[in-house]
């Protein structure tokens, strides 16, 4: 029996599995790291926390599967995107601390080159937004800040990239330096029909293209393990994508039109949209979904619509560590099923701004209709139905642009298990819902593309053979109200 290790490196920690050939899961281990905020509006994490948080969750997975390192096949990795990370290409040491995704410390620089009007070229060229979620202004902060380091950038000297660059790099031991089609596609640097580096993005970001990576696809030996414990040296390391993507692939979303949403601290719903991108008018991002170069498929590109809500979980952890109204956020489920509505109340979690399809970096969380009649209740039940709800605007914006009517959402991640929000989800989108077996699909999908990149599986049909439903829910209850809802829900968001 051969295995494959997946690393799911995400915002908070870093969880390892230890897949065998039929997904089964045989080892798994998680370790969290610090996060750094140096002042309001600035997130960093430090490279070797990240690489630590690594390293110690792959010793915990492969004791746990207690296996023969011999049976290691493959290395799958997934990432939190957008995060720019920077080291030196010999010691392999950071050069200074990763900007995370979260940050928005270049939202002026941003806001500069919309007024300067190259909008319209980005997002043809990219398929995103002029926004700071992106690496491209994370860069240009780091080189514009320190003369020494753009010195460096231009000679090569340091190396530049998302989070999956920096764990390969580690993995080889600095022998590769490479990132693929999905993580690229998040930079505001790569082009979606070239799937390289854009020269006009480069120009236009100031970003040398000597410290980026080489872009490779999604399932391919992209490098050879070298001198990481507990993994014999060659193995090859030949899956990798962003984790939305990721989650896309793991839920076997195969076929245009096929979608999931991913419940985390936020709600990402992606719509598979074929082999062509297809631009939005409605305020989302067009993304690269994969791109395999290896199996049956091999040569394929899979495009993809994305909204991204930023607050979903999050929203939750607040009732719990903000209000206090729970004590743990599993707690909120049963809270809210102690009223038959929210009475009223409507929350809108904007507390890091709207994301797609409004893109309102300034609009912050809103909690209205309170009476003296409210309880916590009715504020927990809100708030599942903010989380509902803003994916009702993603999914009807997705539609528009796709021109295809939803019939199924996949749903994974932690809040899925929370059976009245998915049951909510399906009543206020007028769609089932369906949730899987394995709703850690993220991992998932990185083992997938590994599997079919070392040549374990032969292509998508094997992963449709083990992908299983756990449940589903259909639309129910009664319309009206629905509608009632969703109109208090857009005076809300308007006001937000």
């Amino acid at each position: 029996m051969k295995h494959v290790v997946a690393i799911d490196q995400g915002t908070t920690g870093t969880t390892v599995l230890v897949l065998d050939e039929e997904l089964r899961i045989v080892g798994r281990d998680t370790r969290e790291f610090r996060q750094i905020y140096p002042q309001p509006g600035w997130v960093e994490h430090d490279p070797d926390d990240i690489w630590r948080s690594v390293e110690e969750a792959l010793s915990g997975a492969l004791g746990q599967a207690g296996i023969d390192a011999a049976t290691v096949a493959a290395v799958g990795i997934t990432n939190q995107r957008e995060t720019a990370v920077v080291w030196e290409r010999r010691s392999l040491r950071p050069a200074r601390t990763a900007i995370v995704w979260q940050d928005r410390r270049t939202a002026d620089r941003c806001a500069a080159l919309k007024q300067a009007g190259h909008e319209q070229r980005v997002r043809r060229v990219t398929g995103l937004v002029i926004d700071p979620y992106f690496s491209a202004t994370k860069f240009a902060w780091m080189l514009e800040n320190d003369a020494d380091l753009r010195r460096r950038a231009t000679s090569g000297e340091v190396a530049f990239g998302t989070v999956d660059s920096y764990l390969v790099a580690r993995l080889t031991g600095g022998a590769v330096h490479v990132t693929d089609a999905t993580n690229a596609s998040r930079t505001l640097l790569c082009g979606l029909e070239s799937l390289d580096w854009d020269v006009g993005m480069l120009q236009l970001f100031g970003v040398p293209r000597e410290a980026l990576p080489e872009v490779r696809p999604s399932a391919a030996v992209l490098g050879e393990t070298r001198g990481v414990a507990g993994l014999r040296d060659g193995v090859p390391i030949a899956g990798m994508a962003g984790d939305q993507q990721a989650a896309l692939f793991g839920q076997a979303c195969f076929t245009p039109g096929d979608a999931k949403c991913t419940y985390g601290t936020g709600a990402f719903i992606l719509m598979n949209t074929g082999d062509r991108p297809v631009p939005s008018k409605s305020g989302l991002l067009t993304t690269v979904g994969w791109q395999l170069g290896a199996g049956a498929e091999s040569g394929e590109v899979t495009y993809a619509l994305e909204g991204s809500a930023f607050i979903a979980g999050a929203a939750v952890q607040w009732l719990r560590d903000g209000l206090g109204l729970i004590a743990k956020a599993s707690d909120i489920e049963a809270l809210a099923q102690q009223v038959p509505d929210s009475g009223g109340v409507t929350l809108v979690p904007a507390f890091a701004g709207l994301g797609a399809p409004h893109w309102r970096p300034e609009a912050r969380g809103l909690l209205t209709g309170l009476t003296r009649g409210t309880t916590a209740a009715h504020i927990a039940r809100a708030c599942l139905e903010g989380i509902a709800l803003q994916n009702v605007d993603l999914i009807r914006a997705m539609e528009s642009d796709s021109g295809a009517h939803l019939r199924v959402l996949k749903v994974d991640g932690g809040a899925s298990a929370d059976d009245l929000l998915m049951q909510m989800q399906a009543d206020m989108l007028g769609v089932s819902i369906s949730r899987p077996e394995f709703v850690e699909t993220t991992a998932q999908g990185a083992a997938f593309l590994a599997g079919i990149g070392a040549g374990l599986w032969k292509g998508k049909s094997e992963i449709t053979r083990v992908w299983r439903e756990q449940r589903r829910f259909e639309p129910a209850g009664d319309r009206s109200r629905v509608d009632e809802a969703l109109a208090r829900w857009r005076d809300a968001v308007a006001r937000a």
